[in-house]
């Protein structure tokens, strides 16, 4: 039985910018998508048997509405591959904290078993895939750090500085539609080209929103103040602070209190996932 395990990375928002809400429900925004070498771990094992086994460190979520589960049945069906699989989803991102968890997974799920079902189809095609599943999804099939426009899917992959960042996530779990769903949030942010990319424009148009509703953002924001500019990863909760290396981060870490999670890891703008890929 051929076996792998494989990373499914963490993503940071560098900057989330609304711009409208589309008549389908979703919406037009703008962001700036960072990798990071730190993330889940999913293991594969091809069965002959053509049924789909998921087992899982997430407690409450039910098989059918993981969606590495969803992935996996959605590539089968889309290429009537004959075999089957047990993955296993060693969960050590937080959920509901807006660095892409949920989405990684699924991606993983599809590059990882494209491979080992020897589907052979392009990334462009499993991006089609996966974006049915979730509009982050893509960047992590793509693999590379990227400006993205539309709903997210619309990715020009870009150069990042490589810095070091200190993440840290409330014990609370936030939804993604009941913050782009809130009367409140800003819907107007001009467009921005990417030639134009500054930091001076780096914010989170889906902050205030998440602070009013979850002072607990607010506290995370305000100790790491101290330290930096803090700001908040798509739709939250994760809230992130940079440093030029990994002392000073890990340095901070060291503070940061017992009843937050909290993390040490690098950007990078290749996907670990697509780097240990290559060298199989």
């Amino acid at each position: 039985m051929i076996s792998i395990t494989l990373p499914s990375p963490a993503k940071l928002n560098l900057f989330l910018h609304i711009l409208d809400r589309r008549e389908d429900g979703y919406h037009n925004l703008q962001t700036l998508f960072q990798l990071l070498d730190y993330g889940d771990q999913l293991n594969f094992s091809v069965t002959k048997q053509p049924d789909i086994h998921l087992s899982s460190t997430i407690k409450g979520v039910a098989t059918e509405d993981n969606l590495v589960y969803k992935a996996a049945v959605a590539l089968k069906q889309a290429t009537q591959c004959p075999w089957g699989c047990e993955i296993q989803l060693d969960k050590k991102l937080p959920m509901g904290a807006g660095l892409g968890g949920g989405s990684s997974n699924a991606a993983t799920t599809l590059v990882g078993l494209n491979s080992l079902w020897q589907c052979n189809l392009s990334l462009d095609q499993l991006a089609d895939i996966g974006c049915d599943l979730g509009a982050d999804i893509p960047v992590f099939i793509k693999g590379a750090s990227a400006f993205a426009e539309g709903i997210g899917d619309k990715l020009t992959p870009i150069s990042l500085d490589e810095f070091w960042y200190l993440v840290v996530t409330p014990k609370i779990k936030v939804t993604t539609e009941q913050i782009f769903c809130h009367s409140e949030l800003t819907r107007n942010a001009p467009a921005i080209k990417i030639r134009a990319l500054s930091e001076e424009l780096y914010r989170n148009d889906c902050q205030s929103v998440v602070e009013t509703l979850f002072p607990e953002v607010t506290q995370v924001l305000d100790w790491l103040k101290c330290y930096g500019n803090p700001i908040m990863t798509g739709t939250g909760a994760s809230v992130y602070c940079r440093f030029d290396s990994e002392k000073e981060a890990t340095q901070v870490l060291k503070n940061v209190p017992n009843s937050w999670n909290a993390f040490v890891a690098r950007g990078v703008n290749e996907s670990p996932l697509h780097r240990q890929l290559e060298n199989l």
